[in-house]
């Protein structure tokens, strides 16, 4: 078993109450840290809190407005008094023609997206400048490779891979890591939901998803998957990797 050396150490994730997020908050209790989430919907908070435990916190907070999210950033510093990694998960999927969308969606989309993990970052860099922390962005594959019908979440996205690659070029000077997590097809909460609407049972989804997109590992991945591969990169384990997108696609992204 591969020691990351986590025990002690506190992250916040935005995002965090189920799917990807509550993936990771797992890890890393399992891992020995201590962790923060944060979302909006009541229910998915109290869920999450039963699941991880003492060693969580989790609070309400819309990382598109400035105070909650201040305040959240705030609260999980005061309360583990430290910070060592933060991981700007929070994000939905919004793709269609660009003709058909409108300005009020564009906007919208960076104010999740973009604008929110830009305001995670400038309020924690005091914090991982003093642990030597990481910043973590997660995006998606169509960042590099956006698609027909595909906007504004490809366009979001890839203004994240940019804003990742900026950041860690102003940052690593003072020790501080920024990395992102590019997905592909990924089982994650909003699957889940989508298939209960739509009275489908969520295998079949993943099935049918993977199938129609070609994967080649021919599966649609599993939040595991995510949250081992984010717990490494937020781990003195990936010491010497920052400034990078990192794919988890099973292979669907047809560039390197």
């Amino acid at each position: 078993m591969m020691d990351l050396g986590l025990e002690g150490k506190a992250f916040l994730i935005t995002g965090g109450t189920d799917g990807l997020g509550l993936a990771l908050a797992k890890t890393l209790i399992t891992e020995g840290a201590r962790v923060a989430i944060c979302g909006r919907d009541d229910s998915r908070l109290v869920n999450a809190q039963q699941e991880l435990g003492e060693k969580a916190l989790c609070v309400r907070a819309d990382v598109t407005d400035a105070v909650q999210l201040d305040d959240f950033i705030d609260t999980v510093i005061d309360t583990f008094g430290r910070l060592d990694g933060a991981v700007n998960n929070a994000g939905r999927s919004s793709g269609s023609a660009v003709r058909d969308s409108s300005s009020d969606q564009w906007r919208e989309d960076y104010e999740l997206k973009v604008i929110a993990a830009l305001q995670v970052a400038r309020r924690v860099l005091p914090a991982l400048e003093t642990t030597k922390g990481v910043i973590l962005n997660v995006l998606a594959i169509m960042a590099r490779t956006p698609q027909a019908n595909s906007t504004p979440t490809t366009a979001s996205r890839a203004a994240g891979l940019a804003l990742t690659k900026a950041m860690a070029n102003e940052v690593g000077p003072q020790g501080v890591r920024v990395n992102a997590i590019l997905i592909g097809l990924i089982e994650s909460g909003q699957w889940r939901r989508r298939a209960i609407d739509a009275r489908l049972d969520i295998d079949d989804l993943y099935a049918s998803m993977a199938k129609g997109s070609n994967i080649p590992m021919g599966r649609v991945g599993r939040a595991q998957e995510f949250a081992d591969l984010a717990a490494f990169l937020l781990s003195s384990r990936a010491s010497y990797i920052t400034g990078v997108g990192i794919a988890i696609d099973g292979g669907l992204s047809p560039v390197i």
